[in-house]
């Protein structure tokens, strides 16, 4: 990899990084205990993943993967929440909960 294509990658993970602190930022949602679980979920990851970056136990590749994939989850809990006027299924929440596990195990065996 050349110089500029190693700044542009950095660009674009830092870029990524800076887009999911926004969608990550939400807060718990008062009577909505599923959306919040998927919520905490998603910082939670969003955590390990700047621990990782941080301590060197994961790449900028590896961690723009993993904020890409959590950013598509952000879009698929709003569309779900979009179709409930606010709310998941048990169904949705399944399903997200199902995709952020297969996720979780991912950055737990780059970072060991």
């Amino acid at each position: 990899m050349n110089a500029k294509s190693k700044l542009i990658m950095f660009g674009l993970v830092i870029g990524a990084a800076m887009a999911s602190g926004t969608v990550f930022a939400q807060t718990d949602v008062p009577n909505h205990p599923r959306v919040n679980e998927v919520n905490n979920r998603l910082e939670n990851q969003q955590d390990r993943i700047n621990n990782g970056l941080k301590n060197g136990t994961m790449t900028q590749k590896q961690a723009a993967r993993d904020e890409k994939h959590d950013a598509n989850m952000a879009r698929r809990e709003s569309a779900d929440e979009a179709r409930h006027n606010g709310h998941l299924t048990k169904q949705e929440q399944r399903n997200l909960n199902r995709a952020e596990n297969h996720n979780s195990k991912h950055i737990y065996k780059q970072k060991h």
